[in-house]
């Protein structure tokens, strides 16, 4: 979609930092990494995805972990409920933007009409250009749904700041309603520590997340911790099961063992496993 058929969009803030800025590197970029993703199998329809927000060299082939389960759901989404924190704006509640389309080297991807009544529907849902202007939480899930999904799908992009987890669980809850919609939420997992501790973190928070148990994550373990918080509660209170796709760190990738980014890439799914 070209931004001419929108009034008001949202330009790129980390085109050519954290993913290609040219639109033929992005393509193969995306699509590369989403061919050689290997994730485990779903046990049910997909309700929703969890995904990490780095640069693509770090934690681009976990996030494609997420979007290689998503290529091939039945039906496809037509609507995606992006939820991911606000890393510089502190604010309170869900911030929409004013902007009519989110813009990636790939071309427009238009806000859906669902958004305009949020803030009119719960107190929490306000709008803010200043939370979304530098995000890159949401803009970087961007290009791969544009390679993933039919052309025309449409985002409800929500950048999370101080928000408890029944606030956002609501949120997500009315949008998963409307029939086509898939929820995304946007998150690292530990920040900054020596691979092995990151890893024994991450494998205790991912067990806490495919446990549904909201109530024992907190801040240290997720930067996403309330859009997860939420999708978590959700996810708890309609039944549906939270299943590890894939569980890595930067240094699996490309960073220095030192110093890590873990990353998890889940899958929120409508009929139990075996499992339970």
């Amino acid at each position: 979609m070209s931004s001419s058929s929108v009034s008001k969009v949202r330009r790129p803030a980390v085109a050519g930092a954290f993913y290609p800025g040219r639109p033929e590197a992005l393509r193969s970029t995306v699509d590369q990494l989403v061919a050689q993703a290997a994730p485990r199998p779903i046990h049910g329809s997909l309700r929703a995805l969890i995904a990490p927000h780095a640069g693509y060299v770090y934690s681009g082939p976990i996030a494609a972990s997420a979007y290689a389960v998503l290529a091939r759901a039945s039906p496809v989404p037509r609507r995606v409920a992006l939820l991911g924190p606000s890393h510089y704006l502190g604010f309170s509640g869900l911030a929409l933007p004013e902007a009519e389309g989110l813009e990636t080297p790939l071309g427009v991807v238009r806000v859906d009409p669902l958004a305009a009544s949020l803030p009119e529907r719960f107190p929490q849902v306000i709008r803010s250009d200043r939370a979304h202007q530098r995000e890159h939480s949401l803009e970087v899930q961007l290009p791969f749904l544009q390679r993933v999904l039919p052309a025309g799908f449409t985002v409800v992009p929500l950048a999370v700041g101080r928000a408890g987890p029944h606030e956002v669980s609501e949120v997500i809850e009315f949008l998963w309603d409307p029939p086509g919609t898939l929820v995304l939420v946007s998150t690292d997992l530990s920040h900054y520590l020596p691979a092995d501790e990151a890893r024994e973190m991450d494998t205790r928070t991912s067990g806490l997340v495919v446990a549904e148990d909201f109530e024992r994550l907190d801040a240290d373990m997720a930067c996403g911790y309330h859009p997860l918080a939420g999708l978590m509660l959700a996810a708890r209170r309609a039944g549906f099961s939270i299943e590890l796709l894939d569980l890595r760190n930067s240094s699996d990738t490309a960073g220095d063992p030192d110093q890590v980014v873990g990353y998890g890439a889940f899958a929120v799914v409508e009929g139990r496993s075996g499992s339970g």
